[in-house]
């Protein structure tokens, strides 16, 4: 019986290259093809019988070995891919002992570091980054030489980078020293560098950025580097109640 049809973002999602908006933005990029000829945004494919292609290598649905949830703290220097065309160290090589194929959820850049969830559910991925849901990111953030209190103000009513205005933020600052400040700010949008970018406006430096939240899942004690499967229940509620009605780390 022929199989039905489906989005090619969708099935290269389940063939375990990226997440589904990972994968719209290579077809948009030329690098990926059906049948030989380069794809583009709206194509379906049948898995069956047409021939995909990534810059060049075929691509297949694996047989699945189950769902994986993986929760990573992220070191910095690594970058959010699973493999890397100038060879600079990804956090594929942090999880080399995982049988599955799973891909990032979303992005931490490379000077970053903290929690980051990578999966093999393609569902559970476009709950986690669809900007619908507005899920929470808690990030603690030292920045110099200061916050000062109009900066934050602003930050968090948003402000143009990009040439488009960010969501409205919260932004806390935790301390105060000489010439740092600590800081926690809570997104629910997943732009790049999209903290760094905000504070430069304000010629403040971020030197250090850690994500220690996502929803209601909290890095807590994992140590940098480090992997562990989430809990049923960590997926249940990230899925069906991202953020919880009052968020305190």
């Amino acid at each position: 019986m022929r199989s039905k049809v489906e989005r090619l973002q969708k099935f290269m999602a389940e063939c375990g290259v990226a997440s589904r908006r990972k994968s719209e933005e290579l077809i948009e990029s030329g690098v990926v093809k059906v049948n030989g000829k380069v794809a583009k945004i709206g194509d379906k494919v049948n898995p069956d019988t047409d021939k995909v292609y990534v810059r060049g290598k075929r691509i297949v649905i694996k047989k699945k070995g189950g769902k994986r949830y993986i929760m990573l703290n992220k070191p910095r220097g690594f970058v959010t891919t699973m493999s890397d065309e100038r060879g600079r160290k990804c956090v594929a090589d942090l999880i080399k002992d995982i049988p599955e194929r799973v891909y990032p959820v979303g992005r931490l850049d490379k000077d970053s570091e903290g929690l980051l969830l990578l999966t093999n559910d393609g569902d559970f991925a476009n709950v986690v980054m669809h900007p619908k849901k507005e899920i929470n990111k808690v990030y603690h953030v030292t920045v110099k030489p200061d916050m000062p209190d109009d900066a934050a103000k602003k930050i968090m009513g948003g402000v143009v980078i990009d040439g488009r205005k960010t969501a409205p933020c919260e932004v806390r600052v935790i301390s105060r020293g000489e010439d740092k400040a600590n800081v926690e700010m809570v997104l629910h949008e997943g732009r790049n560098r999209e903290i760094r970018k905000m504070c430069a406006l304000f010629d403040i430096e971020v030197v250090r950025l850690k994500r220690i939240a996502i929803g209601s899942v909290k890095i807590g004690k994992l140590k940098r580097g480090m992997w562990r499967d989430l809990t049923v229940d960590e997926v249940k509620k990230l899925s069906a109640n991202p953020n919880p009605s009052k968020y305190r780390v």
